[in-house]
């Protein structure tokens, strides 16, 4: 019976296929009457979460995040600057967000992607804003020297709530980050100490006596939401995200606050109704990726 029935699902797929191309508004509008997405998931149920910290040995801090396919590697590379005189007992964060065209055939080799400068920018905003990272908390002598916290956070696969994936691998790279020991040397400047030079830094007294965890405040999360007709879709599709052009990314810190709120164009109007549930389904998230990211610490605490 199997081999009788085999041709008959073999044309019956490839007709399928050919529909959803062909018609794809169509092909998921027929699962939206369901209350179901062609990868079965429920309407406001996002893909399955992954987090690994100290994916880069090299970095102070370091974090790959899958959300379904879309992976990012997020690293921070600290580097000891001079405070500028506006902020003289602050450090600075610099995040860049980088597409390769490894990440989608959409992005051509040679061709920036002309989407990573918006989302550095829209990282930059929601890390800054959220209160996670007082930049004090950088500082190493007042006026002197302060921590310059590079973030680079790489796309390695693009399929869909970019924004969301990149967010999180960069909080969860933020709580691996260790501050390295410094200490002043003979021109009075500051310097690491790392396990090969410790014994010759040993008269001089550090700055900082041990590795030292950053102190997190506010953790930000994100949930990008689809609006189409009377429908709400969480974490889209790079395919849903094609065909379907009206979205709402909602940050809520993890103590619900509402962090932003950004809706990037689209035909549709984002009513009073629908922000209220995309909010609702944040906080939900907002929930799974905080036990997420705990049982990455916990994981890397046993490590």
């Amino acid at each position: 019976m199997a081999s009788m029935g085999g041709p008959n699902d073999l044309s019956s797929e490839m007709e399928l296929d050919a529909f959803r191309r062909l018609f794809p508004i169509c092909f998921h509008e027929r699962h939206l009457l369901e209350s179901i997405r062609p990868d079965g998931r429920a309407l406001g149920r996002a893909r399955d979460t992954t987090l690994m910290l100290g994916a880069v040995a090299s970095a102070n801090g370091s974090a790959l995040a899958k959300i379904g396919c879309t992976t990012m590697l997020a690293a921070i590379k600290l580097e000891v600057m001079t405070p500028t005189a506006e902020a003289p007992d602050e450090g600075c964060i610099a995040i860049d967000f980088h597409m390769p065209p490894i990440c989608s055939p959409l992005v051509r080799p040679g061709r920036p992607a002309e989407l990573a400068p918006v989302i550095s920018k829209q990282l930059s905003d929601t890390i800054l804003s959220s209160g996670m990272i007082n930049l004090k908390d950088l500082c190493l002598v007042s006026g002197k020297a302060a921590w310059m916290a590079y973030l680079d956070i790489y796309c390695l696969d693009a399929d869909g709530a970019l924004f969301d994936a990149a967010l999180l691998s960069a909080v969860a790279a933020f709580s691996h980050l260790q501050i390295p020991v410094v200490s002043f040397n003979d021109d009075g400047r500051i310097v690491l100490i790392s396990d090969d030079n410790s014994g010759a830094m040993k008269e001089k007294e550090p700055v900082n006596k041990e590795k030292i965890k950053l102190k997190l405040n506010n953790l930000p999360f994100s949930l990008t939401c689809i609006l189409h007709k009377n429908y709400i879709l969480a974490d889209p599709t790079s395919e849903e995200e094609s065909i379907m052009e009206t979205f709402l990314t909602v940050v809520l810190d993890s103590s619900f606050q509402l962090v932003s709120l950004n809706k990037p164009g689209g035909p549709g109007l984002a009513h009073t109704s629908s922000i209220q549930e995309c909010i609702t389904l944040t906080r939900q998230r907002v929930k799974e990726v905080q036990k997420i990211l705990q049982e990455a610490i916990s994981d890397m605490e046993v490590d």
